[in-house]
């Protein structure tokens, strides 16, 4: 513990503590992440007293650093040499049942050791003269961490009826450290899923959100998914959950295909709109599925509809409609074209329409599509994946000759319009797109003069006369 203390403002936190005769301990996830040998910035320091009032002088002695005071919390915050350091006087609350904010009153250091989530994060280490670096563990946090466990403090109907969103951040740090729910915890959460009602939308998507980017976010989604949570918060992903059978035929489970598909991308990116875009990328089989008696099991056209009911997916979790939305929305319609690009013969033209419609994600579209692969058939794996790569070398062999990423149109409606004399018409919208044909077939080079050419000779052909010069 002592070694967890290096950084010199615990010293300095250590002197203030003493001069101004109160108790200060560093709690909760530094001390949890010193014991896992995780790095962590985020240090925060319990007051048995005035934690503001420490804050300032911290500041004061670390060379007048500002202090961010958040009175209305009792708290206040100091960013030292990369550390966000928090103070907040102890403390031990009682809720209202219909809300997650409790009333607040000072406590003591076992007071505010009890209201802690769980006990990994009820540690803590004194940083007086008389205990500096002595770890204090009531509830046995430490041997859960070696145990892999997460355990509430206390009764865990109380602890997640207090406060739901503790419910989400159990399945949460299972995720991201691989440990195990404890039993009785769990079985709380399936009693209790139904007071995640009352917390905001948007802690529940920080949650998800930060499930989705744990190294392997299915052990996130599983209990999510085996606790009822999910149904509540996320109903559109429960869907894909379950194989029917029709005539001894059944299709795949979709809902573990898209845990496959995102633990599959998970190896390779850390991009969380990215990884949105494995959990979305079929989110529109349910509706699309449809039985043939001579193909079986369908999803036409679910690319399309899955693209659709993203903005309305987005705005129900609370997730940005904005330029990240649009880029899933993008990634979900396209999941589809290098897979099938990669089962056919691969033509050039089917890459530079590729090319025009992905742009700059094209990458992370072929990542996408890569991790899209989850059938057991080696034989069919290797030959997928074999493909795929000729499909990037086609798509850097196209790009290199057509320089399609990001595709605006060589000639502009504006052109046609001065050239032939015309206002906005359905003449000006068939030549732009006889021109976008003509270069994504090959007919002409992605260039300026060849395209205004091309311009001139379908608008001859539409009867219209020139009025500039070329």
């Amino acid at each position: 513990m002592i070694e967890a203390l290096s950084h010199p403002v615990f010293k300095v936190v250590s002197e203030v503590a003493d001069e101004m005769g109160m108790e200060a301990y560093v709690v909760g996830g530094f001390v949890r992440d010193a014991i896992l040998y995780r790095p962590s910035k985020d240090i925060d320091i319990v007051v048995v007293g005035k934690g503001i009032d420490m804050a300032l002088k911290v500041a004061a002695r670390l060379g007048d650093k500002k202090v961010n005071v958040y009175k209305t919390f009792g708290t206040a915050q100091i960013v030292y040499d990369d550390y966000d350091i928090e103070f907040v006087g102890a403390r031990k609350e009682s809720y209202n049942r219909e809300s997650r904010k409790p009333v607040v009153e000072d406590g003591t250091l076992e007071d505010d050791q009890k209201r802690r989530d769980f006990t990994i994060n009820a540690l803590a280490i004194g940083l007086n003269k008389k205990n500096y670096g002595v770890l204090l563990d009531p509830f046995n946090g430490v041997k859960d961490i070696e145990d892999r466990i997460i355990r509430t403090p206390l009764a865990p109907d109380l602890t997640y009826s207090d406060d739901p969103l503790r419910m989400m951040r159990a399945i949460r740090f299972a995720a991201q450290l691989d440990f195990t729910i404890e039993a009785e915890s769990f079985a709380s959460i399936g009693r209790n899923k139904d007071r995640i009602g009352i917390i905001s939308k948007e802690r529940i998507a920080e949650e998800l959100n930060k499930i989705i980017l744990a190294d392997i976010p299915s052990i996130g989604f599983e209990l999510l998914f085996d606790s009822g949570l999910l149904h509540r918060i996320f109903p559109q992903m429960v869907v894909l959950h379950g194989v029917e059978i029709v005539n001894g035929m059944g299709h795949k489970d979709n809902f573990y295909h898209t845990l496959q598909v995102l633990d599959n991308l998970s190896l390779r990116t850390k991009d969380l709109w990215l990884r949105w875009s494995a959990v979305l990328h079929d989110i529109a089989k349910p509706p699309t599925k449809r039985f043939d008696s001579k193909v079986g099991w369908t999803f036409h056209g679910h690319e399309d509809k899955g693209a659709r009911m993203v903005p309305g997916i987005f705005a129900d979790l609370k997730l940005p409609q904005n330029e990240k939305m649009k880029y899933v929305q993008k990634m979900v319609l396209l999941h589809l074209r290098p897979i099938v690009l990669a089962q056919e013969t691969v033509t050039d033209s089917a890459v530079r329409r590729l090319l025009a419609d992905a742009g700059n994600d094209i990458d992370d579209l072929m990542l996408l599509c890569e991790a899209d692969i989850t059938t057991k058939d080696f034989g069919k794996q290797k030959r997928y994946l074999k493909n795929f790569q000729l499909v990037r070398q086609k798509l850097k062999e196209v790009e290199e000759k057509d320089n399609l990423r990001n595709w605006q149109p060589p000639v502009t409606g504006q052109d046609i319009m001065e050239y032939f004399g015309i206002g906005p018409s359905l003449k000006v919208g068939l030549i732009k797109d006889a021109i976008r044909e003509a270069v994504l077939e090959g007919i002409i080079p992605n260039k300026r003069e060849e395209a205004f050419n091309y311009m001139i000779e379908k608008g001859k052909e539409m009867g219209l006369t020139p009025i500039a010069k070329h």
